[in-house]
């Protein structure tokens, strides 16, 4: 009977119910200053405690972007305060008061995170990132057309070139041999990965073999929102299709920037 209630013991440890508690905090300027110091050091360990073993499956497909990290620690340094509102806390850091998606709670045993609280609000800023992005991908596709014009006085079918030939905007190089008009970000590791959350088309515009370019999330409301077109005037418009999205882009053919469409801003 002994080895059984060892035994039962031993399985209820290890199972996850029995995971570390969320650390808790006498004060939410203390759980942010722990914040700071495990994102500085990179200790999961410590981000495990803080944020719950969890907090990953909140945060975008392809983790914390580095470059948001660097930029939260640097405002860290320049300025950072704490704005309560009853029983949740939010951190600002730096000189323009950027807000961490994600709030303090207080509750009987001390102020914690709530990363789960935050999952809205770090989707929407994903999304935010994503649109910015392909935004920018766009005018660097019309940059890469005019380029490939020039060198073969006619504009480019397609993104990625048919394997050994020349034909689309990317094709890789050996040592030595000039880059392509457009980098390889375009071709994602894995088919159907997409660009930062989008996938983007090559169509036609007018007849005489003008070009376009669609690009659109890949998954709607999760990747990105609104849908994105541009021709060779660098004019970048957008529409939100909705749940629909990819089905209306597989219809579209050639540029026509009628409504819905509206100039990007």
């Amino acid at each position: 009977m002994k080895k059984q209630i060892q035994m039962a013991l031993l399985a209820l440890a290890m199972s996850p119910l029995m995971a570390l508690a969320q650390q808790t905090f006498s004060s939410p300027e203390q759980a942010a200053s722990e914040l700071a110091n495990a994102i500085s050091h990179k200790d999961d360990a410590a981000l495990n405690n803080l944020l719950g073993e969890n907090w990953q499956q909140f945060l975008p497909p392809d983790g914390v972007d580095p470059e948001a990290v660097a930029r939260f620690l640097r405002d860290w340094q320049l300025g950072h305060r704490i704005v309560k509102q009853s029983d949740t806390a939010w951190l600002d850091v730096g000189n323009d008061n950027w807000r961490l998606p994600i709030p303090m709670e207080r509750s009987s045993t001390g102020w914690a995170f709530n990363i789960a609280a935050g999952e809205d609000e770090i989707q929407t800023r994903a999304i935010g990132r994503n649109e910015l992005s392909a935004i920018q991908a766009m005018h660097a596709y019309v940059d890469a057309q005019q380029d490939y014009y020039q060198l073969n006085h006619r504009w480019a079918q397609k993104i990625i070139s048919t394997e050994g030939q020349k034909d689309g905007l990317y094709w890789p190089i050996v040592p030595g041999e000039a880059p392509s008009p457009l980098g390889p970000n375009f071709a994602p590791a894995v088919p159907g990965e997409g660009y930062h959350g989008y996938h983007f088309r090559i169509i036609t515009n007018g007849d005489k073999g003008e070009v376009a370019l669609l690009a659109w999330p890949v998954e709607w409301g999760q990747t990105g929102v609104m849908s994105f077109m541009v021709s060779q005037n660098d004019k970048v418009y957008q529409a939100d299709f909705g749940e629909q999205t990819t089905d209306k882009i597989a219809a579209m053919t050639r540029f026509d920037a009628q409504a819905p469409w509206q100039l990007a801003e």
